[in-house]
């Protein structure tokens, strides 16, 4: 069994921004050592999440509307008292989604539908510079 590991890194601005990871996981795969096997997409921090979508506008906004709903940003988050930083809603919502997703590999292909794209959402309050960390396992 083969393991291969590379970094995806993506500057976002924070408050719901969504980013497609899908091209550069494909591409890394297309060019790895593995044939068939599996992806393990994970994002490192606490305030983002990762999940599949149909990566289109539409659903874009839906998203950031429906976490805004589930756990808004002015509500008051215990978070605060030992930190201060704001960001209490943004670890709610991450939490709802996990930091890894885990995709099939099939002849160098993520196994992904016509519509589905595996997506980064990062919750924080503020922009950041993050990583995802895309382990390929198999054969």
């Amino acid at each position: 069994m083969k393991i291969e590991t590379y970094k995806v890194r993506v500057q976002t601005e924070g408050y719901g921004d969504i980013h497609d990871l899908t091209p550069e996981g494909q591409a890394n795969v297309k060019s790895g050592g593995v044939k068939n096997g599996q992806a393990t997409f994970f994002v490192i921090g606490s305030t983002a999440g990762l999940t599949t979508v149909e990566y289109e506008p539409g659903l874009v906004q839906d998203l950031k509307d429906f976490f805004e709903r589930l756990a808004p940003q002015d509500q008051y988050y215990h978070h605060e008292e030992t930190w201060h930083d704001g960001n209490g809603f943004s670890h709610v919502r991450a939490s709802l989604l996990k930091p890894s997703l885990t995709v099939p590999i099939v002849d160098h292909e993520l196994v992904l539908g016509t519509w589905q794209q595996v997506v980064l959402i990062d919750f924080d309050n503020r922009p950041r510079k993050r990583e995802v960390l895309l382990q390929v396992m198999g054969i």
